[in-house]
This record gives structure tokens, C-alpha cells and sequence, in this order.
């Protein structure tokens, strides 16, 4: 049994796409943690019963997490976004305190979890979302489960956030310097990764695996690749961080959420996401042009 929280995310989506179509094949069944069952695809919804299972409620919840635990051999774990966290460690420790315990109740073998890039570099202490989530995955490794934390750059898919300024307008943002050349990975790669893990669980111990994507590029070169896929100029622009922060509280987001937002973007800057080799190991396949051909430039014309 798998259980997968955040099935109707991006990577927890793709991700539960993946397993619907391998895991038979492994005799594996499924079991899905979502708050509203009816968000869940028909395909899904169409097999309950039938190798998949529903818990409805938040993973956050310790008596979901029991529930859904129980007999489980391996969990897929993402923290789900939220603007309103009291504290970073509420938003990542705190919310998978209670999973970690009924990891350890239920004896589950075997833990995945989606993570960061970072460990080992200078800046991990004060990279704010980044380090408040290297330290939920020690929380989940100190279960003494076997665990492997994915541990991502930026990904390519916040691209969709502005999808209506890149088709309006040309333009795009981000906090950082335009020259600056950092890993991208697409969120079907991360997903793809946790369900070779996840249906595969040879291995044992605490590790991380690194998806990198096969390259590094800079906010200009996402510029030039954008223009000629989409056929129109498209030019990045930073962003002040006055602007952003007055942005994210505009949408109610707290103040630990914004400074910490800040706080990596800073470390970004600096060197956290340059921490790991790319080898054809930590080099997962999907480049940023092929993620523009096949994702971007559908939502732009839809």
C-alpha cells in the first residue's frame, strides 16, 4: 500500500497519474489523503475500490494520518502551500509532526518527500523555506523510517503563475539577478522520481536525491528560450522586493511566509541551489525548452 498526500497537486497529481497506471503491475494498491474527494479525477474516483482508497480530510490532521497509515508500506509526503502559516516551523515541523508519529505507530517502511536543494551549503541556515523544510525532513528520519528527501530548485511550473503576464504583456519576474544561472526542474520529473522510489523500495536509510534538470539557466536565457518557442518577445524583469513583499500581504499572506519567501530567494542568490553536482544521476530529463514546448505554450493559448 501507498499512500500519496496532495494527490490533486502538481506533482502529488502527476505523480498519482504515474502510480494508477504502474503500481498494478507491482501489486501495489494506492491510498489517497485529500480534503475534498470530488477534486479528485474521474479516472481516480472510477477505481475506489478497486486498488485505490480514499481518506478524506488534511494530512496535517493526526487522526487522518492514523487512519490513512495504518497498513501502509510507504508514504508519499508534501507540505501543502499555504500564505498564512503563524511560523515556518508551524508551516513544515508542525504540520508533519503528526505524520511522523503515526509513521513510527505503523511502522511504515519507507517515506519520500519533497524537498529542497541546499544541505551542506553556507546559506542553508538562513534560507528561510528552504531551511525550515531540511528540517521537517529530519523530523521525518528521525522516525527511523527509510527516507529520501527530493530535493528540487525552483520549478519550472511557477512559469503558470504568469501565464497572463507572459501572453499580455512579454513579460515575466522573479527576485533575482538576470544573469544568474541556477538549475530548473519540471514538476513531472520530481513526480516521476518519487514513483520510481516509491515502487522500488530497495533501499534503506536517509539520502537525498537531487533533480536538477540536464541544465543551468539564467531568468534572460528562460527569456530567449520563451521567445522563440512562443514565437513573440518575452523579456524578464526583476522584481523590488518592496513591491513583492506588498504584493504577497495584499493577498494575505503573514509575515513569516513573506521573509521567509525573501529569505530564500536571497540564498538563491547566493549560491544554495549550487550545492550538488549534475551527473546523469541527479540530472533529470525534462529541459526547459521541451517544458515550454509542452506546458507553457498550451496555457498561453488556451
Amino acid at each position: 500500500m501507498i499512500v500519496i498526500t496532495t494527490p490533486t497537486g502538481r506533482i502529488g497529481g502527476r505523480l498519482l497519474d504515474i502510480l494508477l497506471d504502474r503500481a498494478p503491475a507491482h501489486g501495489e494498491e494506492l491510498r489517497v489523503v485529500v480534503r475534498d474527494p470530488g477534486r479528485l479525477p474521474d479516472a481516480v474516483r472510477a477505481r475506489v475500490g478497486l486498488g485505490v482508497d480514499v481518506v478524506t480530510g488534511s494530512h496535517g490532521d493526526a487522526g487522518v494520518v492514523d487512519r490513512a497509515f495504518a497498513g501502509a508500506d510507504a508514504v508519499f509526503w508534501v507540505v501543502p502551500p499555504t500564505l498564512r502559516p503563524a511560523s515556518l516551523d508551524a508551516l513544515y515541523t508542525g504540520f508533519t509532526r503528526a505524520a511522523a508519529k503515526a509513521v513510527t505507530a505503523h511502522g511504515v517502511g519507507h517515506v519520500v518527500g519533497v524537498s529542497a536543494l541546499g544541505r551542506g551549503t553556507p546559506v542553508a541556515g538562513r534560507a528561510g523555506h528552504v531551511t525550515a523544510s531540511l528540517a521537517m525532513d529530519d523530523l521525518i528520519a528521525g522516525t527511523g523510517t527509510a527516507y529520501r528527501a527530493l530535493a528540487c530548485p525552483s520549478f519550472m511550473d511557477n512559469l503558470l503563475r504568469q501565464v497572463a503576464s507572459i501572453r499580455d504583456d512579454g513579460v515575466f519576474t522573479d527576485l533575482v539577478a538576470a544573469d544568474r544561472a541556477a538549475p530548473l526542474a519540471a514538476t513531472g520529473d520530481i513526480a516521476a522520481a518519487a514513483a520510481g522510489l516509491l515502487l522500488d523500495r530497495s533501499w534503506t536509510g536517509t539520502d537525498e536525491v537531487p533533480v536538477l534538470g540536464p541544465e543551468d539557466l539564467s531568468a534572460d536565457g528562460m527569456a530567449r528560450v520563451m521567445s522563440e518557442v512562443l514565437g513573440r518577445p518575452v523579456r524578464y524583469e526583476r522584481r523590488p522586493l518592496d513591491d513583492f513583499r506588498a504584493a504577497l500581504t495584499g493577498q494575505g499572506a503573514t509575515d513569516a511566509f513573506v521573509e521567509g519567501y525573501v529569505d530564500m530567494m536571497r540564498a538563491k542568490e547566493d549560491g544554495l541551489d549550487a550545492g550538488v553536482e549534475r551527473t546523469p544521476r541527479t540530472a533529470s530529463p525534462t529541459g526547459f525548452r521541451q517544458w515550454c514546448e509542452e506546458v507553457l505554450t498550451p496555457a498561453v493559448r488556451a
